[in-house]
């Protein structure tokens, strides 16, 4: 299957004062369109960085990013924004939701930046289907966290993206909750054919993707299948 990004020689540097700190070295994956993806690594590890350049929500000090056939690195922020907008949904651990804006509004938010007309139907459909079709004019300071966080998730997939990028999705919640979003996450993904990248310390998480990348101090110490995924290939195999 074709690769819906791809990452070649990916480093990630930052001035701090005569010192230079490198958080990404050399990093270079592909990950094919409708897989899903966990990075996972210690704290400090790159995780977070790596997603937001795969993202284009920041440029590399060197390599280059590929998203569904674009160069990142020569486009400048405006146009990364276009891409960004029409190629990928993004959920962050802290929500990001806007106060002063409705559940429904924020869900609406990045149909309203194209300018489509089936924003408003979209986003109520999105959030029944997360249940939280009772909640549309609540405020987020009105919402729990995961009620917040289900809310992201409509968002995130509103605008048929081709890749969600997830970061620490759960990391904000309770282990009942986290459990709750983490089912979401994957059932959400696959009924939107989406691919899925996703950075996390939960390794339990982690498990149900294809694929698990580790990072450590910024360089790729293994990429493997993970057992689900090898579970599956085993089933095909078999029948």
């Amino acid at each position: 299957m074709a690769a819906v990004l791809s990452v070649d020689n990916l480093t990630k540097s930052y001035r701090s004062g005569d010192r230079t700190l490198t958080v990404l070295k050399d990093i270079t994956i592909a990950v094919a369109a409708g897989s899903t993806c966990a990075i996972v690594g210690p704290s400090g590890s790159g995780k977070t960085t790596l997603l937001g350049l795969c993202a284009g929500l920041d440029v590399p000090t060197a390599g280059d990013v590929v998203l569904d056939g674009v160069a990142l690195r020569s486009l400048n922020e405006d146009e990364r924004a276009r891409v960004r907008n029409a190629t990928i949904g993004f959920v962050f651990q802290n929500f990001q939701l806007m106060p002063t804006l409705t559940a429904l509004e924020n869900v609406m938010v990045p149909l309203e930046l194209r300018g489509e007309r089936n924003a408003h139907f979209r986003a109520r459909e999105l959030l029944q289907s997360v249940g939280l079709g009772d909640r549309v004019g609540h405020y987020p300071i009105q919402l729990s966290g995961g009620e917040q966080q289900r809310v992201a998730l409509a968002r995130a997939f509103i605008n048929q993206p081709k890749v969600l990028f997830a970061d620490e999705p759960t990391g904000n919640l309770d282990a009942e909750t986290s459990e709750r979003i983490d089912g979401l996450l994957f059932e959400l993904n696959r009924a939107h054919d989406t691919t899925l990248v996703m950075a996390t310390h939960d390794l339990d998480l982690a498990a149900r993707t294809d694929r698990i990348i580790k990072l450590r101090g910024g360089v790729v110490v293994s990429d493997e299948e993970s057992e689900r995924r090898e579970m599956v290939d085993g089933l095909l195999a078999a029948e």
